[in-house]
């Protein structure tokens, strides 16, 4: 059975009549489809975007413990199942990142115990991500 995306069709406000436009909402890196009406600024979000980022914030708030591996001169971190799952199950724009991933990770040492990832970014967020975790004058 083939389903119809309603955000396809024109939506039209129904606090003031009016043709709702198309937006993006980025959130946490997670985008999100809305229709947004010109005139009095109602939004409604695609119901499968929202239900999309219900699970990523789960995951995302969730702490998982994972394995620290030694191969050849480095050290490898396993990415938990769940993860990779929702990836391959997410939509076509979260699997075509998840292909990418492994074209180029950033790595940073957040504290003495602290490590932090960054997958598969544009290079404006890359470079802020750099610069938020180069040497900081902490004296």
């Amino acid at each position: 059975m083939v389903y119809e995306d309603l955000f396809e069709n024109v939506i039209i406000c129904k606090e003031c009549g009016k043709k709702m436009e198309k937006h993006i909402l980025n959130k946490n890196g997670f985008q999100i489809r809305a229709m947004q009406c010109p005139k009095c600024s109602k939004k409604i979000y695609h119901p499968g975007d929202v239900e999309e980022f219900k699970r990523f914030s789960v995951l995302r708030n969730k702490p998982f413990s994972v394995k620290l591996r030694m191969v050849g001169n480095s050290y490898t971190v396993s990415i938990p199942r769940e993860i990779i799952d929702f990836f391959n199950e997410a939509e076509e724009h979260m699997q075509k990142q998840m292909k990418e991933m492994h074209k180029m990770v950033t790595l940073a040492l957040e504290d003495a115990n602290s490590l932090s990832l960054m997958f598969n970014e544009d290079e404006k967020s890359k470079e802020n991500f750099i610069n938020k975790h180069s040497l900081r004058k902490e004296i």
